[in-house]
């Protein structure tokens, strides 16, 4: 499939789950302030860089931006600042459920449109050597949560209620039905009305 697609991300991940489903479209990061606002929960918060990501990037082709959240309750995990934070990031989800939240934006010149998807990740108790140990690989910086389901941080996952690319940063299927509303079919549908 061609690259008529603009990813308003740094990430690889989100990358490589778009070639996954054929498309390769061209990387364009939007750099963004993506502090939480006052009172902001978590879907809302998302669903906001989301659309800040789309306006950042000027394009004719339709832009693809997203935004990752992970969440306890009312409490926000966004990347880990330092191995500090990473360990208490993850002594603190260990042992219970939280909540992954993607915000994904497609725009194009004649429309915009949002969706949110939430999924629930289990987690089994966690050591502070176990969660140093992580750390020491480098598979946490970057990432909300301070873990990659998608590598060695799946050892910490018991149990997914829900999408597994979305916990990986972008949910395939609602990514798809998004993208189609830009006019990007990945799958169309080619059968012939025989009336």
């Amino acid at each position: 499939m061609d690259n008529a697609l603009i990813l308003a991300s740094a990430s690889p991940r989100r990358l490589e789950l778009l070639k996954q489903i054929g498309l390769s479209p061209q990387v364009q990061p939007a750099d963004i302030d993506e502090s939480p606002l006052a009172g902001e929960t978590g879907a809302l918060l998302v669903e906001r860089l989301a659309q800040a990501k789309c306006a950042a990037v000027e394009s004719s082709l339709p832009v693809l931006a997203a935004d990752t959240m992970v969440m306890r309750g009312t409490q926000i995990y966004g990347k880990p600042e330092s191995q500090a934070h990473a360990v208490d990031m993850l002594l603190s989800l260990a042992a219970g459920d939280h909540t992954v939240i993607t915000a994904m934006c497609v725009r194009t010149p004649e429309r915009q449109a949002t969706a949110t998807v939430k999924t629930t990740v289990t987690f089994a108790p966690i050591s502070e050597t176990q969660a140093h140990q992580y750390w020491a690989t480098g598979e946490p910086v970057g990432k909300a949560g301070g873990y990659a389901v998608q590598g060695l941080g799946a050892v910490f996952v018991e149990h997914i209620n829900g999408s597994y690319s979305n916990v990986m940063g972008l949910p395939l299927f609602e990514t798809a039905r998004l993208l189609s509303t830009a006019g990007i079919e990945l799958l169309p549908d080619t059968r012939r009305s025989t009336g």
